[in-house]
């Protein structure tokens, strides 16, 4: 029998798929058409084809995927040609439902419901590649959410690959429920692979709602080549330069290192710069000459000039210390990313709803953002951070009631300094 937490999603999310489930999957706007929602899926479907690249040799037709939260197979159908059988679960039926209608057309692809909020349909070793996409951030139990990702080990062949994306934001003490679903800190992601078993290969977007990681299930298939260990180069993490900012948004490095064991991961690899443990967040899968990209974020602190590498395997030193330039970081830009409607996501410049979403990047002092439209303050905005690293921050707010339907002009401040302003389609609210 379904346990109450599963009960309770399915509810929720059946009655989200009947009254507009491709909003609900895809927070883009009301009533979508099947074009537009399957256009949504384009980034993170190659995304997940990035990630195919770590898997062993093989023909498409002998590789089997599994979807954790297939909704109305927006990402299956993509991803189907990529497999000779994908398969997708729900705990919704209603999704379910509309994800068979949706791949009438892809005979090899199967969505399934969970009643249970898990995996047990499955047999062991049975798939190469596990995903999941802003599922786990609506699920309101931890216990569920550790359990799929116990439950994707168990249903991985050896050397298969599970990619997904966890909600890594602080822990709150309000109740979780089936939209904000419960947070999950990187140090728990890190400690989950180690006492599972999996190898920790990527870890990126920490401490925010969008974290994805990437865990392979040994063994991992031989390097290409077999290389001398070594540090080829160093360069950003952001371009190809060979300098990088010593702290702000741009302060990430890459390693080009050789002769890494295959069972190497981030748990496994230490990296320090000038002497300080930098935050390790992808390894690469081995290049034909065996090279892999090592990526990591720089410690708080480190002054500029050449710092010392080093890196560390298993607890002991891997290679020859190599050197990194440190250069002081340029002087933060506050800039408006983007405007939308705070609901339909895909009106471009046009406010339907008269709720608006401004994406915000390296503003100091979030607390004096101000709005004003046609030089009316909007007195109910707020802001919270999306992205502590860059900083990044989203404002959301009302259009003000004096404003009325036509073009205004949306200027932000921080506190009497002008960040930018643009100008948008104010319509009149449908009934």
């Amino acid at each position: 029998m379904p346990n109450e937490v599963a009960l309770k999603m399915q509810a929720d999310w059946n009655a989200r798929a009947q009254e507009d489930a491709f909003y609900y999957v895809a927070f883009g706007r009301r009533s979508q058409t099947d074009d537009e929602f399957l256009a949504t899926a384009s980034d993170q479907v190659h995304g997940f084809e990035l990630e195919l690249r770590r898997l062993p040799a093989a023909r498409t037709r002998q590789r089997r995927a599994l979807e954790i939260g297939c909704g109305p197979g927006r990402l299956m159908r993509p991803l189907a040609r990529h497999f000779g059988e994908i398969h997708g679960v729900d705990v919704s039926d209603e999704m379910v439902r509309l994800a068979r209608r949706k791949l009438e057309g892809v005979p090899h692809a199967h969505p399934h419901h969970a009643p249970n909020s898990n995996l047990e349909a499955f047999a062991d070793d049975s798939f190469d590649f596990v995903y999941s996409y802003a599922v786990f951030q609506h699920i309101p139990a931890h216990d569920v959410v550790m359990g799929y990702l116990k439950e994707s080990w168990r249903v991985l062949k050896p050397g298969g690959i599970l990619r997904c994306q966890i909600n890594g934001l602080p822990q709150t003490a309000r109740q979780y429920d089936t939209w904000a679903g419960v947070r999950i800190a990187a140090e728990e992601v890190r400690d989950f692979a180690t006492e599972q078993g999996f190898l920790l290969l990527a870890l990126e977007g920490v401490d925010t709602q969008y974290m994805w990681t990437t865990l392979r299930k040994p063994p991992a298939p031989p390097s290409a080549v077999l290389t001398a260990p070594g540090i080829r180069r160093i360069t950003s993490a952001h371009s190809s330069q060979p300098a990088v900012p010593n702290r702000g948004r741009f302060a990430a490095v890459s390693l080009w290192v050789t002769g890494l064991p295959p069972e190497a991961d981030l748990n496994r690899l230490s990296l320090t710069v000038g002497g300080q443990p930098a935050f390790l967040t992808f390894l690469g899968h081995p290049e034909l000459d065996g090279v892999q990209q090592l990526n990591a974020l720089l410690p708080e602190g480190l002054q500029t000039g050449l710092q010392p590498v080093a890196l560390v395997c298993d607890g002991n030193p891997f290679c020859p210390k190599a050197f990194l330039r440190l250069r002081p970081p340029g002087p933060p830009v506050p800039r408006i990313l983007s405007i939308t409607d705070g609901i339909d996501l895909l009106a471009a410049d046009r406010i339907v709803s008269r709720i608006v979403k401004i994406s915000v990047e390296e503003v100091n002092a979030p607390d004096a953002i101000s709005v004003w439209v046609n030089g009316i303050r909007a007195v109910d905005a707020d802001w919270f951070c999306t992205e502590p690293r860059l900083p990044r921050y989203e404002v959301n707010f009302a259009i003000p009631t004096a404003i009325g339907p036509g073009i205004a002009e949306i200027e932000l401040r921080e506190g009497s300094r002008r960040i930018g302003a643009a100008r948008v389609q104010v319509d009149t609210p449908q009934a």
